[in-house]
């Protein structure tokens, strides 16, 4: 039997493309999304794909075991990838709406991760599995307008940490994804939060919004720099599910490369410098 994977937020991006990616590669796919109409699409394009909203947790537990119903109680990875972002100043993000990122960045993935982690203690003399997190280059460096964002992926990184560490003396093997600028729809995602959350009209910063992230959010634009595609991603992630012994973090891009170098070497007023200019 095929080694199974459920992974979240499959409708485009980074999770479509690891869906495809691992299934071709011969893993058994189940590809979630939180709309039913994006798991139609993913079942006329050959993936096995149900709902699962990581913000409910009705839908989690219904997605959840409709997995183990389809892999027939075997787990073998899990790959956390749902994320939303809510763009805007720091001083002008109301509390709701970091409660309502950390029920999708973090909490709703912590459910899945303790869920999956009783399936994979039963498997195994040791216990066997993978989980892996997708972080992001915004989870050890934070960038201005990102508050939201950054503070639940800092989040996951920390208790992902601790996870690994506690995961040390089984045999399932706990690992972070840190992607950097990936083409994705996240941006395009990121502006129905900010509508409903963000009193950009309102705020000291009007001037900054009109002239800097209005314009990054509403206008079409090129790639960023060193930008990548995401089936570099998918790589990555088959190098981590398949690795004997895989790394704690893999780093993807060159500005994530880079700025776990930056980040290690430079004092704090230095750091800061240099993340203005980004």
């Amino acid at each position: 039997m095929a080694k199974t994977i459920l992974i979240t937020g499959c409708s485009s991006g980074i999770g479509y493309d690891a869906a495809h990616g691992l299934k071709a590669a011969g893993w058994k796919v189940f590809a979630t999304c939180r709309r039913e109409e994006d798991c139609e699409r993913l079942r006329s394009e050959g993936l096995t794909s149900f709902q699962l909203d990581v913000s409910d947790p009705d839908s989690i537990d219904a997605g959840f075991n409709e997995a183990l119903a389809r892999g027939r109680g075997r787990l073998d990875a899990l790959y956390n990838n749902a994320a939303f972002a809510c763009p805007g100043a720091t001083e002008d993000i109301p509390p709701g709406a970091l409660r309502e990122i950390f029920e999708t960045n973090l909490f709703g993935l912590h459910d899945l991760t303790t869920r999956a982690i009783k399936v994979m203690r039963a498997q195994g003399d040791n216990g066997e599995g993978r989980i892996l997190q997708c972080s992001s280059v915004l989870g050890f460096v934070g960038l201005r307008w990102r508050g939201a964002y950054v503070s639940t992926k800092f989040a996951l990184e920390g208790l992902t940490d601790v996870l690994r560490l506690e995961m040390a003396d089984t045999g399932i093997k706990v690992v972070l994804i840190q992607p950097g600028p990936i083409t994705s729809n996240i941006r395009v995602n990121s502006i129905p939060p900010f509508e409903k959350w963000v009193n950009w009209e309102g705020s000291a910063r009007r001037a900054q919004y009109e002239n800097g992230l209005l314009k990054r959010l509403y206008e079409k634009r090129e790639p960023d720099t060193f930008e990548l595609p995401p089936s570099e991603v998918t790589k990555v992630i088959l190098k981590a599910l398949e690795a004997p012994r895989p790394k704690a973090r893999y780093k993807i891009t060159t500005p994530t490369k880079a700025m776990s170098v930056v980040r290690r070497l430079l004092p704090d007023p230095m750091l800061d410098w240099v993340l203005r200019k980004g």
